[in-house]
């Protein structure tokens, strides 16, 4: 399904606590931060980190806010059961829409890849 329903988000302080605490997977860029961690619900969900400190006008934080909205969506399919967040750092205002979804493309395929990592190293470390 490629909509973004509620089911989809982050909805309370309890869910994002529980990613900030431990997070499985992580990628970095100088403007994007994404941390996630495994959900047992069978379905990504995101959470949003748009702080006025990076970005500091508001119709800018809302267009950001929309491109990764729409770039999740399109990526839900493939990221597996996992909970992120998607925290905006300096400059992130600076990128035209294009290359914010780029940028995103690529860091949903790196925090992809580091999931992948730490699961095989917990099905690993579960069979010792």
């Amino acid at each position: 399904m490629l909509g973004f329903t509620k089911r989809s988000r982050l909805l309370n302080a309890c869910d994002y606590q529980a990613v900030f605490a431990g997070p499985t997977a992580r990628a970095s860029h100088p403007n994007i931060l994404l941390l996630a961690r495994s959900n047992d619900l069978g379905c990504p969900r995101l959470g949003l980190v748009i702080a006025k400190k990076n970005v500091r006008q508001a119709c800018q934080r809302n267009r950001i806010k929309r491109v990764i909205r729409e770039s999740f969506r399109h990526q839900q399919d493939y990221i597996g059961s996992i909970d992120v967040i998607v925290l905006a750092r300096r400059n992130l205002d600076q990128l035209s829409n294009p290359e914010l979804f780029q940028l995103l493309s690529k860091q949903w395929r790196r925090l992809h890849k580091s999931q992948n990592k730490h699961d095989k190293a917990d099905r690993i470390s579960a069979q010792s």
